[in-house]
This record gives structure tokens, sequence and C-alpha cells, in this order.
């Protein structure tokens, strides 16, 4: 019987359990074969064992049959089980860790490996199904090449066809598998984008690599990339095609337990008791840790109750069902519309009410009245907003936009699922690999909540298969892990499954705008009323308003914004917290004022935004022929229909002060240090750019060192604040470096006039390269910050770490789409984005994290819909077929464009854009659907049944 809060470890007692069977009776013989391949012959005393075990499994229930494959070229014998998957295999038994479980039912294409020369997901390949044939993962590659990149790995690189990198080892497959066959049928023949789409069907990158993607596989088809491998743009890319970058579902330890976790099926109950006494009997377990203790409320379908440690995943899962947790059932509240219901069941009934935080701001004290929590108020003159709206209304002006905006629930849904590896050395030091955006915090947070010193704490993530803002804190799974590692005393892994990923792993809050915008006479805008409603289940920290402040200043605005908390699981930061639903809002009120006041939707936006820098936007835009020919509204009649829509949009400038980046070198070259993420963003490509600025070398000269909390603080890996907050403390230090090498090549090599200069110390008799005057030097290191921009930070203090910027960037995105009337489908065929986001580092990285903002915007606006049972608060889209994101088939050609002058206060002039590449994405969409129908779109994802009821009138 498990009692509230504790963890209860067992001794090792392997018995008859999955793994313990194989170190058992047959260990030696499968640990001979594996090691030495198919030349091995096992000894003849291990034949009668190896018969031995597989009864003795079969007598525990766990079925298993020994299993003859070729993997790599290299031969195996293996005992499987029934229900393990060929991903398990060369993973967990053979260390192939270059294929991904993304979903676990071969849908996003992660695992794929070819089998006897056909590409499969091995995620649903059963393990048995290998008996009598050859498998090839990624790592036979560099095997079957000699050690070279093949063509289509090499595209990946010159294209930077790739962020994360979770899903670049199964791209790559099915890509070389079309190369090969369509270089057999078509020789240099360039394929469509149509027929790549189709070759690679079933393939999804969540951080929207797809142009990228495309024009490297058409590329490699047209035999572009048969000479010498490219240099990469992207620091860490090599690994990365290659399948060699190691994430932390990928990390191994010696004795390493596998957590599951039992989750409360109801929305709304309380635990009455928690019977785990059949689990920890169960062979193999070693240990339980109730994450919810008896007593305690669930206020979520999915909230974690108990964590339990096994010696693999396959028996954790089997002893997860045998916990017995008594619940008293409550009635939930589910959805928006029933929480701000007076006579719904309130989720918090009373002080105290700690909710999760869904921003990455700060929390602000508000009121509460049931579900309700707010207003938050942004107000500028909203007594005179009000009235003057009410009165554009009392009159019936048609300088008036008033509407209601919905928007859905998000998932972040990465890849690479939420995990963490804890291993315990002692009572007072802990070892801890986790997909976080911040190692550092995540060290700190640690420390301060299992009272450990900060340096016994050592965290690593040295690649994060995305993150979007859902792993920015210390999460369930870490807790779970470390208690368990604790308890077990042997290494714990927990990961989640998909189906946990979508309902806990992070959503993007849904919301209701309700806007009312005021024209005057003369077409300027006289003033704005907005009320916003957030949805983000038992979370609170909206954050759609505060937007309605930094578009069209300069006329009274009411700005109210409400937390409605409901019995769903919790909200967190996704890329753009509160900007699609603000944006899609305002936005497409902009675009209506426009329309009603027989005005161009440019010239509009030039007499109200005051930003100069996305004036030249504007102009920019206006020159774009998809704009320049896109007619008038709902000018097609026929079946499919084109339209082109355009919004404005915005982000603020943050950085991070309390940072420190190091530079140093020795005989070998300099290294650049920080404990900083890279989530695909490209945080070491612009960390090795910093210092290749200062030096004048090649970026591939600099060695770069990330995701270790045992390097000097570093930022969080959010909000746009990265490569602002890093490149510039990375010059300083480097700077500083260039000046003590200078002065040692003045003194200890006898150059008295030596300056620096690119490449390396000029003096009058020549220039030395920088490796000369490092072979003589002494080690050096030199740290640099993050300092303040001319003229401060807008606030005198930070907020979590952040520092507010006085700038704004800017972006103007521009859609086509066609609309097929009769299936009310939505199809975007070209975008161009203009941005504004001061001095671009790495252009084609930049352009990549564009690209990637744009797909996930537009994926957000037309497919992805997470669904609850209204009845009950379950989670109804619990895979990848139910929530869909978006594919390589649904990406448009994206062209962009850099305006790059301005923010001279800005330091280095770098400013962040990631956010910023997505968050007017949607009401671009939906501006462009309006001008294709007529019909306005309010509500999203803009699902067929959807449009066509628009379409209908």
């Amino acid at each position: 019987m498990a009692v509230k809060g504790h963890t209860i470890g067992k001794p090792d007692n392997r018995g008859t359990s999955r793994r313990g069977f194989i170190k058992g009776g047959i260990g030696a013989t499968v640990g001979v074969l594996v090691s030495q391949g198919a030349d091995a012959s096992p000894p003849e005393s291990a034949a009668e064992p190896a018969v031995q075990a597989s009864e003795a499994a079969t007598t525990a229930g766990l079925d298993s049959v020994p299993v003859e494959t070729t993997v790599n070229g290299k031969a195996h014998t293996l005992l499987v089980y029934e229900d393990e998957s060929a991903l398990s295999v060369v993973r967990d038994r053979l260390g192939l860790t270059g294929a991904k479980e993304g979903c676990g039912h071969g849908r996003c294409g992660a695992c794929s490996c070819k089998l006897d020369g056909e590409v499969v997901a091995t995620c649903l390949l059963p393990a048995s199904s290998l008996h009598g044939r050859e498998l090839q993962t990624i790592e036979s590659l560099a095997t079957d090449l000699g050690g070279e990149l093949h063509p289509v790995q090499k595209a990946f690189l010159a294209e930077d066809a790739l962020q994360c990198g979770f899903c670049t080892p199964g791209f790559i497959m099915a890509a070389t598998d079309f190369y090969d066959r369509w270089r057999a049928e078509h020789g240099d023949t360039e394929p469509s984008r149509e027929q790549v789409a189709h070759a690679l069907v079933g393939h999804l990158c969540r951080c929207g690599a797809y142009p990228a993607i495309y024009r490297a596989v058409r590329g490699a088809c047209a035999g572009r990339f048969e000479g010498a491998a490219p240099t990469p743009e992207r620091h860490d890319a090599l690994e990365k095609v290659r399948g060699e970058a190691t994430y932390t579902v990928d990390v191994k330890r010696d004795g390493l337990l596998e957590a599951r976790t039992v989750r409360s099926p109801h929305a709304h109950a309380r635990v009455k008791g928690i019977d785990t006494t059949a689990a920890m009997a169960f062979s193999g377990v070693k240990g339980v840790h109730v994450l919810t203790e008896v007593g305690g409320l669930v206020r979520y379908s999915g909230q974690e109750i108990v964590a339990i440690a096994a010696t693999d995943r396959w028996t954790a899962e089997r002893a997860r069902r045998l916990v017995n947790v008594d619940y008293e059932v409550l009635t939930p509240t589910v959805g928006m519309k029933q929480a701000r219901d007076p006579e719904s069941v309130a989720v918090y009934p009373g002080p105290p009410r700690r909710p999760p935080f869904s921003n990455e701001g700060v929390e602000v004290p508000a009121p509460w009245k049931h579900n309700l929590r707010g207003p938050f108020s942004f107000h500028v003159q909203a007594g005179k907003a009000r009235r003057t709206v009410q009165a554009s209304r009392d009159e019936g002006s048609n300088g008036l936009v008033d509407g209601s905006w919905h928007t859905h629930v998000q998932c972040h849904s990465s890849l690479e699922p939420h995990a963490c590896v804890a291993e315990w050395n002692g009572d007072d030091k802990l070892k801890v690999w986790v997909s976080t955006q911040s190692c550092t915090d995540m060290a700190e947070d640690i420390a301060k909540r299992w009272c450990l010193k900060r340096r016994n704490v050592h965290v690593q993530c040295q690649y994060i298969g995305g993150g979007f803002g859902a792993k920015a804190t210390l999460g369930i799974e870490m807790v779970a892990a470390i208690e368990l590692a604790k308890a077990c005393k042997a290494p714990v892994r927990m990961a989640l499954d998909r189906s946990e990923e979508l309902s806990t792993g992070g959503i993007r809050p849904g919301a209701q705008v309700d806007l009312a915008m005021a024209a005057g006479k003369d077409g300027g805008l006289e003033a704005v009323d907005i009320t916003a409603y957030n949805d983000a289940g038992v979370a609170i920290g909206s954050n759609v308003g505060i937007f309605f402040r930094l578009m069209y200043p300069g006329c009274p605005k009411a700005i109210t914004d409400f937390d409605v908390v409901s019995h769903a699981p919790p909200g967190k930061p996704f890329r753009g917290p509160g900007g699609p639903a603000a944006f899609l809002a305002m936005e497409s009120s902009v675009d209506a004022m426009a329309l009603q006041l027989g005005e161009d939707p440019i010239a509009l936006r030039r007499r109200w935004d005051v930003h100069k820098i996305r004036h030249k936007l504007y102009d920019w835009a206006e020159k774009v022929p998809m704009w320049q020919e896109r007619g008038p509204v709902a000018a097609d009649k026929g079946r499919f229909r084109r339209g082109v829509g355009l919004a404005a949009s915005t982000w603020f400038h943050f950085a991070q002060s309390n940072i420190q980046v190091q530079v140093s070198s020795d005989s070998d070259g300099v290294t650049v240090s920080c404990a900083a993420q890279d989530m695909g963003n490209g945080t070491r490509t612009s960390m090795a750019a910093g210092v290749a600025e200062v030096l004048g070398i090649p970026r591939s000269e600099v060695e770069v060192q990330v995701g270790d909390s045992r390097l000097l603080h570093g930022p969080l890996s959010a909000g746009s604040r990265t490569t602002t907050t890093l490149v510039p403390a990375t010059k300083e230090a480097t700077s500083r470096l260039a000046k003590a090498l200078v002065e040692h090549a003045r003194k200890s090599m006898g150059l008295e006039d030596a300056r620096a200069a690119e490449g390396g110390v000029a003096h009058s008799g020549g220039k030395v390269s920088w490796n000369e005057v490092l072979r003589s030097a002494p080690p050096m290191s030199f740290t640099g910050r993050r300092k303040a921009d001319k003229g401060g930070w807008y606030l005198p203090f930070a907020l979590n770490a952040i520092q507010i910027g006085r700038a704004l960037t800017a972006a103007v995105s521009i859609i086509e789409v066609e609309v097929d009337s009769r299936l009310g489908k939505v199809t975007p065929r070209q975008v161009s984005y203009g941005i504004a986001a001061g001095r671009i580092v790495v252009p084609r990285l930049a352009a990549s994290q564009i690209e990637g903002g744009v797909i996930q915007g537009l994926s957000y606006a037309l497919l992805e819909d997470r669904r609850l049972d209204p009845r009950n608060g379950r989670l109804i889209s619990r895979n990848l077929e139910d929530y869909r994101i978006a594919g390589l088939g649904d990406a448009p050609e994206i062209d962009i464009h850099f305006e790059e002058s301005g923010f001279e206060h800005v330091r280095e002039r770098i400013l962040g854009l990631s956010e910023l590449s997505t968050v007017g994405i949607a009401a671009t969409l939906c501006n462009a659907v309006h001008h294709a129908t007529g019909w306005r779109p309010r509500e999203l994802p803009l699902r067929t049944e959807r449009v066509l009821k628009g379409l209908a009138g």
C-alpha cells in the first residue's frame, strides 16, 4: 500500500522480468552473439539455458521468441518479446539510437529504417518480423559509404534542411530511398515538389523545416550534391544528418530503469486510496513514487497519480495497470463556455489558489470570481474608448468593426517528448539529463527543490528535440525520475508517450477576443475596446491584451484580459504566447475596416502605424507580385477561388543580462561556451559567428560548448531573447581575447607594432595568423556579458531575469490561398514574409527559423485542434492521426525579405525573430480566405465543415 508523498523501492530481484530474463539464463549467450555478430558460435552449454529461459518467460506471461537477423550488415541472435517493436530492438538492445520514436503509431516517420531494402516504420514493426531479414538504420550510411556522406546528407547540410534534428534521420532514410529510385529511373532530372511530397508522405517535422527539405531532396536527385561535402551553415548539422546527436531519450546508463506513470482517467475527482501492492510484487518493478497524495484533488484527466520504475518500459507499463486507485468522481467543468456559467463547478473553490502559470512573464495579482480571474487592464483612456465605440454603434457608423474571434487550444507536441534521466551519486550529488530549454534554470530549480548545493547538481542537454516553450520549467517527468532514482539507487528515465505528450506535455491556450474598433470620418483610428478570455485549463496567465497596446498606438483603448479556468490540463508558453489570438482579432479587424472605408489595406495601415521601420516593409509588400495582382474581393466564382491576404505583426525586444559567455584559447584553437540551449534555433552557430566576426576567421574553426549546467550561466531559450543576448556577450569576450593575443604578439613574438586584423595579427612585416599566435601563447580565458542597450532598458528592473528593451520588431506577411468551395479545403500556395529584426547574424539559419514559424502558424490555423470529451474532459485527439500537424505536402513556397535597417540603439543591432515569424500568420491566412470568398473567418482552426458553413452564409 502506498502512503501519500512517499517513494518506495525494493531490493534488486530481477526474477523473470524482460531485462532480468535476458541477463539471466541466456544473458551470456545473447551478449556474445550481439557483440561478436554472425560468426560467433555460442558455447554448447549455452543452448539449453536459452530454451529454459524462454519457457520461464512464457510461464511468467512474458512471451518471447528467438530472432536471427542482420542489422547494418552484422548478424545478431536475439530473444525478443511478442509485443516488442523492431525500433526497441535497435535502440535498446543494439544501441543504434539514430532512429527515434516520435509518435509510436507510424505517423511521424522518425523511426524509419529499411527492411530488406524497403522503408518501414519500425515503431509499428514487430521485433519478431526481423527474423531472417536485414535491417538498415541511418548508421548504415556511414558504413556503406566508407565514412563518406550520402548526397542526400550533403544536400541537407547545404540547404540547412533541419532544425532540432530529431526527425532528420527518418527523413534522410526515406529521402535516400527515393534518391536511389529516382536517379536510376530519371538520371539528373529534378523531381517536382509534388513528387517529393508523395515520396516522403508520413514524415513530420515539428520545427517546420519543409521548404529546405524540398530544396535538399530535389537538389540531391538532380545530382547537385555528388561532389565533396559542403561546409554546413549549422554548427551541429553533421551530427544530426548522421544520426549521431544524442537526445535525452538516447541516454544510456548502466542499470538504467524505465518509469511510467499512472494517470487519472477523470477530470475531477478526489483520490481516496492508492494500492500499489500488486504492482510492487510484479517481477522487475523496482519502486513507486506517489505524485498525487491520498486525499488530493484531481483537476484534469491525465493528472499524474503514481510513477513506477522497472527494469524496462514494458514491465513498467504492465505494472502500472496493476495499481489500484480509488477515486471519488466529481462533476467536471469542461470548456470555457461552461466555466463561465455561474452554476458550473468551481475549479478552485477558494483560497489559497495556486494555479500553474501559462506565460513567460510575471504573475500579477488579480481578483477571482468563481472560475473567472481578472480583469487585467492595459487601458489608455478606457472610458473615452468605450464611449466612442458605443457612439459608433448607436449611429450605425460605417467606421465600426465589431465582432468576436475564437481560437482553439494548440498542443506543443514536440517530436522528442518530455524526458528525464536522473542518477544520484550518494545522497547529495545528482546528475540529470533532461530535454529542457535551460540547463542553468533546471539546475537551480532542482537544487532548491531537493535542498542540494548548486555545485552538486549537474544538468545536461546537448540536444533537444523541440520545445517551443513547453520545456522551460521543472516538470513532473523530472520529479518522478529524480525521486525514483533516489529510492531505487539506480538511474531512472521517465519519458512521456505521444498520448501523454498531447494531453499534458503543453498547450497554447485558446482564447475568445471581443473587439470593437471605431474609425472617424477622416479614416483615423479613434478607439478600440477589447475584452479577451484566456482558456488555459487549470492554469492562468492570459497574455492577449498587451498586444493591442503595441500596435497602432495613439488612440484611446479599453483593454481587458480574463483567465477562465476549467478542468483541463494546464497551458504553457508556446512560441509567441497570446500573439496569434491577438493578431487574428486585430489584423482581421483592420482588414475589414479598410474594406468598409473603401481603402487599400496597406494604405490604411500606413496611416495608423507609427513604426517607421514597418513602413519600409509596407514599401516592400506593395511590390510583391501576388499582392499587386490580387484583384477585388471574391472575384473568383468557380469551385477554386484564389485570395491574397496581408497582416502586420510585432514582438518584444527581450534580452537576459544575467548571463555570461566564456571565450577560451589554447594551442588547438578558440572555444566559446555558455550553459545555453540549442533547440534548433542555431545557438551554437550564432555564438561561433560572434567569435568569427571579431577574429575574422571561419565559423567552422570555432569550437562551441553549450547544454551543460557546469558552464557559465546561460539564458533560457525562449521569448526570442537568445541570439540578442548571446552574440553581444560573445563579441565582448572575444574582443578581450583578441586584445590579449595582440599583447602577447608584441611582448613575446617581437611584433612591436602588432594590431588585430581579420584572420590574425597585422604588423609592419605582414600578418601572423591567429593560429600561429595561439601556438605560442599560453591558454587564456575571458568572459563577456550582455550589457544594456544605449538609453537603457524599458524598465529599470528585470522580470524573471528578462530585460525589456526599448524596441519592437516588425513584420508584414502576405499569403496566397486557394479555397476549394466544394470541399471546404483551404490550401496556402505561397507566402512572402517581410521581417525587420535588425542585423541578421546568420541569414540562412534566420530564414530557417522564419520558415518554421510560418509552417507552425499555418498548421495552427488550418489543422491543429486539441479535443476533449465535453462530458468528462478526457482527451479525444490522442495521437498524430487525430491531432494533425502540418506535413511536407501542406507547406507552401515561402519567400523571405529581411529589412535590416534601424535599431541603432540596440547592442549589435540584433533582435529576436522566432516569435515574430509565427504570431501574425493566422490573421494573414484568414484575410486571404476573405479575399478569396467574401466570408471572414472568426474561428479557428479552419476545418472543412467550418469553411463550408461560412461559405453557405
